[in-house]
C-alpha cells in the first residue's frame, strides 16, 4: 500500500550529484518489530536524467584517472566506510541482521573494496581505459602486421539491481569492479533493506572521495531503467531465479545489445563423503556447515545450503547432530537483544513467501524432521522471550526426502533458514543428485578420500560456480560454503544465472568490451602502450641512466659479444653445483637429441647476459625484482659468442610513489643471429632523475 510521509520522512535517493525525495511511498518496516521506518518512492525522480548524467559526467570524470588511480579511490572508499562502521550496524538492526550478519555484509562489503584496490594496483597497468588481452599475434611473414585483443571500458552506466539479503555487499560487489573498469554506477536496491544501502552510499558521498557521476541511488522503482538503456550500458542483477530469467529475455538486452549479468538464487548442496562416520572429523565440520547456512542471516542467502546429500548410513546421526548443534546456539530474537544470535527475515513479506515454499516442499514429498513453520518465541529487546508478534521471525527448519528424485527438493528455495536431507546409493548418484538443481552457486564436496573427491567434483563442476572441497585439513581456515570472496567466481550456471559478480579481475572485464586490434607494430604499440618487436625503438643513451620521466617504450640498448669457453661452463658447473650432464659429460651430452655436445647453463647465459646490459653506476634503476616469460630456445656450445638486446617494453609509474615499474624486452641471440634465449626483465626505476 502507497503511503505519504508525514512524521516519518520518504528515504532520498542520490541523482546528478544530488539528494532528491519523492513525495510519497510504500513503507519499510523493521523486520523485528514492524514499526515503519521510513518510506521509499521513486516518483518523478528524473531517472533518465541520471543515466544521461553518467554517461556524460561519471565518464568524463572516471576516464580521467588511470586504473591506480581509481585503485587507491577504493581503497580510501573502503578507510572511509571503516570508520562509520558503528554507524551502520545501528541501521543493520533494523533489517534483522544480528552483529555477525552485519559483518559478513558490511565488513565483507569493506573487503571487497581493499581486494579490489589491492588487484587493481598488483594486475592492471597503470593507464586509462585499456587492458591488453593475451599475447601479439603475428599475421605476415614479415612481421609487419599483427593483431592484438585488448579491453576497453563500455561508454555508459553500470546499472545494479540488488537483492534484499545484503544491501551492502551485494553493492560494493557491483560496484567495485565497475569503478575501477572506470564505469560509473547506478544502484537500485530492494527496498526492504534500503535504508542500509542509502546510509552507506551517504558515507560514500560525504567522503568526498567520489569523483562526479561515478554512483548514482535510486530507493525506490525503477521499471522503466532497461528502455533507457542500450549497447553502451551493462545491468548486474542479483535477486531470484525467475526474475532473472525474465530480465534476460528483456528486448533491451536481446535486441540493443545490453550488457547483462544474473547472480541468481540457487539450490546449493552440500555432499557428506561415503567414507565419513559420526566419528570422522569431517561430519562435525560438515554439521557445523550446514547449521552456520542455516542460520548466517537467517538462511537468506543465495549461496546457503538448501540441498544436504549424505548416505543413507550417516542420515539420522547426522539430523540429530543438526538438531543438537541449532538447539544448542540458536537463539531467535530481535538482533538488538542481548544473546540473539539468528534475527528475523527481511520483511514480513518474505517469512510468507518462506511458509508457502516449505508448505510446497511438504508437499512434494518433504517431511519435517526439526523444527516447524509456526510462530515462535523470540528474545525481544526487553530481554523477555516472547511469541513473535509483528516481526518477520522464523525458526530453522530441516526437511527430510525419502524419494531423493523428488521434484520438490530439486526445484522449490525456501530462501530462509530451510534445508532438505536426501540420500543416495552410490558416488555418482550422489553427483546426479547434486546436479539436479540446474546449475548453482556453490556446492560443498565434505570427505577425506581423494578418490571420492576427485571423481565427484569432475561430475559436478560442470554444474557449479565455486566448489568447496571440506576436510579436517581445512576445517579451521576455509572461508565456508556461504561465503563468496572477491577473488574467486561468485556465479554459476543455469539456474544461478551464468555471472561472475566477483572473480578478481574477471568481474572488471564484464564492464568492458574485448577488441581485436590489427595494425603495424608501431600502431599496436602506440594503442596498446607496450612494445612488440618491429616498433620503432630507440638507441644511444643506456636507458638505465633514464628515469621515467625521460624514458620512452622502445628505448633500447644492444650490447656486445661474449663469447663462451669450455672453462667457463665448468666452473659455473663446479661454483653452483650444478653437474648435470649436458654441461659436464661430452659424451652423455652428444647422446641427447636436443644438444649437440656439452652446453652453456642456461643461467649461466642469464648471469653474463645482465652483466652485458648493466650500467653499473647508481642512477635511476633502482633494483630488479624478477624475470618472466623465460624460454630458451637454441643450445649454446664452447667458441659461440652471444649478446643481448633490451628494449623498454612497458612503463608503469606507481601512484603515491616516488618510483615505478619497467618492463624490459630482453632477447639473447648468438653469432648466427639464432635466438638463444627470451624474457621479461622487471625493475623498480625511479620516476625522477
Amino acid at each position: 500500500m502507497t503511503m505519504t510521509a508525514v512524521d516519518i520522512e520518504v528515504l532520498p535517493s542520490y541523482v546528478q550529484g544530488k539528494w532528491w525525495k519523492a513525495e510519497s511511498g510504500s513503507p519499510i518496516r523493521d523486520a523485528s518489530t514492524g514499526d515503519v521506518l521510513a518510506f521509499v518512492g521513486s516518483d518523478g525522480l528524473d531517472l533518465a536524467g541520471a543515466v544521461d548524467y553518467a554517461r556524460t559526467v561519471g565518464q568524463r570524470s572516471l576516464g580521467e584517472l588511470t586504473f591506480h588511480q581509481r585503485a587507491l579511490i577504493l581503497k580510501a572508499l573502503g578507510a572511509a566506510l571503516t570508520e562509520a562502521k558503528e554507524e551502520l550496524y545501528v541501521v543493520s538492526d533494523s533489517t534483522g541482521a544480528t552483529r555477525r550478519d552485519s559483518l559478513v555484509d558490511i565488513d565483507g562489503g569493506i573487503g571487497v573494496l581493499f581486494t579490489y584496490s589491492s588487484k587493481g594496483r598488483r594486475e592492471l597497468p597503470n593507464t586509462h581505459t585499456r587492458i591488453v588481452d593475451g599475447a601479439h599475434e603475428n599475421l605476415s611473414k614479415d612481421g609487419s602486421f599483427g593483431g592484438q585483443h585488448v579491453y576497453e571500458r563500455i561508454s555508459g552506466v553500470s546499472f545494479q539491481i540488488n537483492a534484499f539479503n545484503f544491501p551492502v555487499w551485494g553493492m560494493l560487489e557491483k560496484f567495485a569492479p565497475a569503478f575501477l573498469a572506470g564505469v560509473p554506477s547506478i544502484v537500485k536496491p530492494a527496498s526492504p533493506t534500503a535504508t542500509l544501502t542509502e546510509a552507506t552510499v551517504r558515507v560514500m558521498v560525504n567522503s568526498g572521495l567520489l569523483p562526479d557521476g561515478a554512483l548514482q541511488l535510486v530507493c525506490g522503482g525503477a521499471r522503466q531503467a532497461l528502455d533507457l538503456l542500450d549497447v553502451r550500458d551493462h545491468v548486474s542483477f542479483t535477486g531470484s531465479a525467475d526474475t532473472a530469467a525474465g530480465l534476460a529475455v528483456h528486448p533491451g538486452i536481446i535486441r540493443k545489445g545490453i550488457g547483462f549479468t544474473a547472480e541468481a538464487d540457487s539450490l546449493n548442496s552440500a555432499i557428506l563423503g561415503p567414507d565419513v562416520t559420526a566419528d570422522e572429523p569431517e561430519f562435525d565440520a560438515f554439521v557445523a556447515s550446514v547449521v552456520a547456512e542455516m542460520t548466517t542471516k537467517a538462511g537468506q542467502k543465495c549461496t546457503s545450503i538448501r540441498r544436504i546429500i549424505v548416505p543413507e548410513a550417516v542420515a539420522d546421526d547426522l539430523i540429530s547432530a543438526i538438531a543438537a548443534r541449532i538447539t544448542a546456539r540458536t537463539v531467535l530474537g530481535d538482533p538488538r537483544a542481548e544473546g540473539t544470535t539468528m534475527g528475523p527475515l527481511a520483511s514480513t513479506e518474505q517469512r510468507e513467501d518462506v511458509v508457502r515454499n516449505v508448505d510446497a516442499l511438504i508437499s512434494g514429498g518433504g517431511r519435517i524432521v526439526f523444527g516447524d513453520a509456526g510462530v515462535p518465541h523470540v528474545r525481544l529487546v526487553s530481554g523477555e522471550v516472547a511469541p513473535a508478534s509483528d516481526g518477520a521471525f522464523i525458526a530453522p527448519i530441516l526437511l527430510r526426502f525419502d524419494d531423493a528424485d523428488s521434484d520438490a527438493v530439486h526445484e522449490i528455495e525456501a530462501f530462509g533458514p530451510v534445508a532438505s536431507i536426501v540420500t543416495y546409493t552410490s558416488p555418482d548418484d550422489a553427483a546426479r543428485l547434486a546436479n539436479r538443481g540446474g546449475g548453482s552457486l556453490v556446492a560443498t564436496v565434505c570427505s577425506h578420500d581423494r578418490s571420492f573427491v576427485e571423481r565427484t567434483v569432475s561430475l559436478i563442476a560442470p554444474y557449479h560456480g565455486r566448489i568447496l572441497v571440506l576436510d579436517r585439513d581445512v576445517a579451521r581456515t576455509s572461508t565456508g560454503h556461504g561465503s563468496p570472496v572477491p577473488h574467486l567466481v561468485h556465479g554459476g550456471p543455469g539456474r544461478a544465472g551464468g555471472g561472475e559478480e566477483l572473480g578478481g579481475i574477471r568481474a572488471v572485464k564484464h564492464f568492458m568490451r574485448r577488441v581485436a586490434l590489427q595494425g603495424s607494430p608501431d600502431v599496436l604499440s602506440s594503442l596498446t602502450e607496450q612494445w612488440r618487436g618491429g616498433a620503432e625503438v630507440v638507441e644511444g643513451e643506456h636507458p638505465f641512466r633514464k628515469p621515467i620521466s625521460r624514458l620512452r617504450i622502445g628505448d633500447r640498448i644492444v650490447s656486445e659479444e661474449r663469447e663462451i669457453t669450455l672453462e667457463d661452463i665448468g666452473h659455473f658447473a663446479e661454483f653452483t653445483g650444478d653437474t648435470f650432464y649436458a654441461h659436464t659429460d661430452e659424451e652423455a651430452a652428444a647422446a641427447n637429441p636436443f644438444f649437440p655436445g656439452r652446453v652453456a647453463h642456461g643461467y649461466l647465459l642469464l648471469a653474463w647476459a645482465a652483466g652485458l646490459f648493466v650500467d653499473p653506476a647508481p642512477g635511476p634503476v633502482l633494483a630488479n625484482y624478477g624475470l618472466e616469460n623465460l624460454r630458451f630456445l637454441t643450445p649454446v656450445s664452447p667458441g659461440d659468442r652471444v649478446k643481448v638486446t633490451l628494449t623498454a617494453k612497458q612503463i608503469t609509474p606507481r601512484e603515491n610513489e616516488t618510483y615505478g615499474e619497467v618492463r624490459w624486452d630482453a632477447v639473447l641471440v648468438n653469432q648466427a643471429d639464432e635466438t638463444v634465449a627470451t624474457y621479461d626483465v622487471l625493475t623498480l626505476v625511479a620516476k625522477e632523475d
